[in-house]
């Protein structure tokens, strides 16, 4: 299974981890809040879900409105089917929610896993994001040093693009200092309140280690409320 084919089947389970849906609105959904997804057609989305399908991680159901079915009958067009997960693909699903690993920082990957930071456990996150803002440091230092090597070389266009990209990288890393903080910060605080009842909570909540202060108009094609990374194809140092 390819990188990218593995990212669309673990948005796929996420999303339909939330509630059943039938594959026009699944696309949907994945195109809009799930903006890393855009370019997926039809012809690449209905392969995916046979394929979850037959490891039973999901099952096929007809549409729930009977005069839906009668309509597509009688026009001779097959009636919608509706993706629901299964008990095996909601285990799934949180096996790969646990993953931490150097797949979980590559760019696209990281949108996705972003995407369903609120059905993620905290120390999962904290590990996901450091990771991410090791892998950006990395790739920032590199950047530099070829900057360094090949000014002279370079015209002005091209070294403005460089050092746009650059910019990118830069605002990514603070980014995501601003959300680790924010993490540790949540942490911190349900530790001093032990007796507090939001400290019972489940550690996996929906926004309690995100910055209060971002607009939501900032998601970056990410579902309502949360932030997006900045764009990494922003990227351009060789």
């Amino acid at each position: 299974m390819s990188r990218r084919s593995g990212i669309l089947e673990f948005a796929v389970l996420g999303l339909l981890r939330e509630s059943p849906m039938h594959g026009y609105e699944l696309r949907k959904r994945l195109n809009t809040s799930l903006g890393i997804f855009r370019a997926f057609s039809y012809g690449t989305l209905y392969p995916c879900l046979k394929t979850l399908v037959a490891n039973g991680w999901l099952i096929e159901e007809p549409g729930s409105a009977p005069e839906d079915a009668l309509a597509a009958s009688l026009a001779g067009r097959r009636a919608k089917i509706v993706y629901r997960l299964t008990a095996e693909g909601k285990e799934h699903f949180e096996e790969l929610l646990s993953h931490t690993g150097p797949d979980a920082w590559e760019d696209e990957h990281f949108a996705a896993r972003f995407a369903f930071f609120g059905q993620t456990e905290r120390e999962v996150r904290m590990r996901v994001l450091e990771g991410r803002r090791s892998r950006l440091e990395e790739r920032l230092e590199k950047m530099r040093a070829s900057l360094v090597r090949t000014r002279e070389r370079l015209d002005d266009y091209t070294l403005e693009l460089q050092r746009h990209g650059m910019e990118s990288v830069e605002r990514e890393v603070r980014w995501l200092n601003e959300l680790i903080e924010s993490e540790r910060a949540g942490r911190d605080q349900r530790r001093s309140f032990p007796g507090d009842p939001a400290a019972q909570e489940d550690t996996s909540g929906e926004a309690d280690g995100l910055p209060r202060h971002r607009d939501a108009a900032s998601s970056g094609g990410m579902p309502s409320g949360r932030p997006g990374p900045p764009d990494p194809s922003a990227d351009t140092a060789t």
